[in-house]
């Protein structure tokens, strides 16, 4: 019989190769559409989450300011207690739920829409209320968690990730961030360093 570690191993090998699978590149280019043309008109992108996913989403401000698409975290309830300030019509939101069913989040959507913003949903609830709500939803769900009670996110997590690194991937692209660029963002450590070839590149 398998313990919970070799269980989790298990788990998350299948679900990583069923998150691969059900990745909607179509949804993945119209958020990314729905961000450069906000952008193109002075808007800009927020990223929120309660619990779990608000790490999720500092990690994912981080990676897209990095890559050429500044973004800002937006506190999942602070948002409803004056933090909507920092938001003005025309910018978009990032929303990642699991359930897509939280309260908090909820009224942290419905004050985005209602600041004047576009919602961008990331959920493994499809047909959820957050899947419903936004203007385009990206899928992130999986079947099992990976722990021994099967509550604690753990898989989700790696999907809501996976997807949201794909948008990464796809704005980066679109933005044609050169080597030279990245590293003007990253002045300190391996990553500010041109690497061999890069130099003529551009």
């Amino acid at each position: 019989m398998k313990d919970a570690l070799e269980n989790f191993l298990t788990i998350t090998e299948a679900e990583f190769q069923q998150i691969e699978k059900q990745v909607d590149p179509q949804a993945l280019r119209t958020a990314a559409q729905i961000i450069r043309d906000a952008q193109a008109q002075g808007g800009r992108l927020h990223v929120t989450g309660i619990g779990k996913p608000a790490h999720v989403a500092t990690y994912l401000a981080s990676l897209l300011s990095s890559t050429g698409t500044p973004a800002y975290f937006l506190h999942g309830t602070e948002a409803v207690h004056g933090s909507c300030g920092q938001l003005v019509p025309g910018d978009v939101v990032i929303c990642i739920s699991n359930s897509g069913e939280t309260q908090e989040l909820k009224a942290t959507a419905t004050a985005v829409r209602n600041n004047g913003c576009k919602v961008i949903a990331v959920t493994g609830g499809r047909g959820s209320w957050l899947d419903r709500f936004a203007d385009v939803s990206l899928y992130a769900g999986v079947g099992q968690e990976g722990g021994p009670l099967n509550r604690a996110p753990r898989t989700s997590v790696l999907a809501e990730i996976i997807v949201l690194q794909a948008l990464s991937v796809v704005l980066q692209e679109k933005r044609a961030l050169t080597p030279r660029e990245y590293v003007q963002r990253h002045p300190g450590g391996a990553l500010g360093v041109l690497r061999d070839g890069e130099e003529t590149a551009e």
